[in-house]
């Protein structure tokens, strides 16, 4: 008698976040059927309530480092993930959130809650990398369908995922989208931006706000000069680029 074949363990994790990447994987749709049909989805509360324990073949974890239980937890994750993907802006860059890298976190603590006391939090947001090894990052807020799905297919089929790391402007010229801000003088982060979402606010007349955070090719400090050209002051250009991958791309400027 042949023995049963084994599927593959699929776990989805979430931190710090707001779960909207874990969203876009439930709202694949058929893609998610057919998916279901090809491995165990052992962990994924978003989902389900079931829950069983490692060792887990591809763990997907969203949302970034913002407790001393975060920290300790994902450490827990990596040792039961032979695979281990991080998705969206917060698990790969710190996120919104991050952007009290740059303030009094305790003073945010006292503004907002009646009683700072009981709230235990770190002084930054970090990426799930700067705790763990991390075998692929996948960007986006939120990250789009079509390249979780090819991530997944790509780590259960054991070969590398086939995710562009170039520009938005490549997507830009792809779709025919005439350039922002060549021709209306917009600012745009889509020079320095990384792809995947198909050059959706250029498509609209819209600068990109670099939701998918800093591509693999990035000369963001010749960008500044054309953000500042096209009507932007310092204190605007500096708003502009704190938004979902705030860290990212303050590190590519070397702050």
């Amino acid at each position: 008698m042949a023995a049963t074949k084994t599927r593959p363990r699929l776990a989805v994790f979430k931190l710090a976040s707001c779960d909207g990447c874990q969203l876009t994987l439930l709202d694949c749709e058929d893609e998610l059927l057919t998916l279901a049909g090809e491995v165990d989805i052992s962990h994924f509360l978003e989902a389900s309530s079931a829950v069983e324990p490692g060792p887990y073949d591809l763990s997907l974890v969203e949302g970034s480092i913002t407790t001393a239980e975060d920290a300790e937890r994902i450490r827990t994750i990596r040792a039961a993930s032979r695979h281990l993907v991080t998705i969206g802006a917060c698990a790969t860059a710190g996120g919104i959130q991050a952007l009290r890298n740059f303030a009094d976190v305790d003073e945010f603590r006292r503004t907002v809650y009646a009683h700072p006391e009981y709230i235990s939090t770190l002084a930054t947001s970090t990426p799930v990398s700067a705790h763990v090894d991390v075998d692929f990052e996948l960007r986006g807020c939120p990250i789009d369908r079509r390249q979780l799905i090819e991530v997944i297919t790509a780590f259960l089929a054991g070969r590398r995922p086939d995710v562009p790391n170039h520009s938005v402007c490549f997507e830009c010229k792809r779709r025919g989208t005439v350039c922002v801000t060549v021709a209306h003088g917009t600012p745009c982060l889509g020079p320095v931006t990384h792809a995947g979402c198909g050059a959706l606010c250029p498509a609209y007349h819209r600068g990109c706000f670099g939701c998918f955070g800093p591509s693999g090719s990035v000369n963001l400090p010749a960008l500044i000069p054309l953000l500042r050209r096209d009507g932007l002051d310092e204190d605007d250009v500096e708003r502009f680029l704190h938004t979902f991958n705030t860290a990212a791309f303050d590190e590519e400027l070397g702050k």
